[in-house]
């Protein structure tokens, strides 16, 4: 199960590393920065404006680790988008760390027997689930959905011209569908992922078009977009 816990993965490293690229090498800034660390905790460094174009910029070999990576610029996309809460950008990256990784984004779970390309066949797994594998597919669902359209917009648009393929706007849909079935679920509680749930479908547009922008910037950047 995905769960918005990307903050609490990271390590001392990367916080000594963010301490690093804000501080640029000054001692003063540092202790400061040290100082705002321990009485108030990462956030606040970690929501520092400058960061993610620091991060991109490094050229060392303090290289940022994927959580740390993925956490920022997911966490920046969403601030200039106004969708604010962090949980949000917790669960988001840690869902683009996991659907990254091998053929897992086309899979309920990792070692899931059901493998889907399309968003029918997730509706077609939902319909005959039940229990707990019919919250983690109507997550999926939602999941899916942001990930294809998310990251990669232009795939789909070029799917559509060429064979037909659906609009961005039948991913929102279905993605948005996904989410809020999956908030109303007693299992959403018990993961703390029901207001994540909520506030991604009722974002769902803007989420999607913040993740566009990250992807053209970061990931594709002036070219075509291909599927992992």
């Amino acid at each position: 199960m995905i769960l918005a816990n990307t903050r609490g993965r990271l390590r001392a490293g990367d916080l000594d590393l963010v301490l690093l690229l804000l501080s640029r090498g000054s001692g003063r800034r540092r202790k400061e920065l040290e100082r705002q660390l321990e009485t108030e905790g990462p956030d606040p460094l970690l929501d520092a404006a400058e960061l993610p174009e620091r991060l991109l910029a490094v050229r060392t070999m303090l290289v940022p680790g994927e959580v740390l990576f993925f956490y920022v610029l997911v966490r920046h996309a969403l601030l200039e988008a106004e969708v604010s809460q962090a949980e949000v950008a917790d669960y988001l990256a840690a869902l683009l760390l996991e659907f990254g990784r091998r053929d897992r984004a086309n899979r309920v779970a990792w070692h899931d027997d059901h493998s889907h390309r399309y968003l029918v066949d997730i509706l077609a797994d939902l319909d005959e689930s039940a229990g707990e594998r019919r919250f983690r597919v109507m997550a999926h669902l939602g999941n899916y959905a942001l990930w294809l359209s998310g990251l990669f917009p232009d795939y789909i648009e070029a799917r559509r011209l060429r064979r037909g393929g659906p609009t961005v706007g039948y991913y929102d849909a279905l993605g948005r569908r996904g989410f809020a079935m999956a908030s109303e679920h007693v299992l959403a509680d018990h993961y703390h992922l029901d207001d994540v749930f909520q506030t991604t479908a009722d974002r769902y547009p803007v989420i999607r078009e913040a993740l566009n922008g990250l992807s053209h910037r970061v990931w594709f950047p002036g070219g075509p977009q291909q599927l992992c």
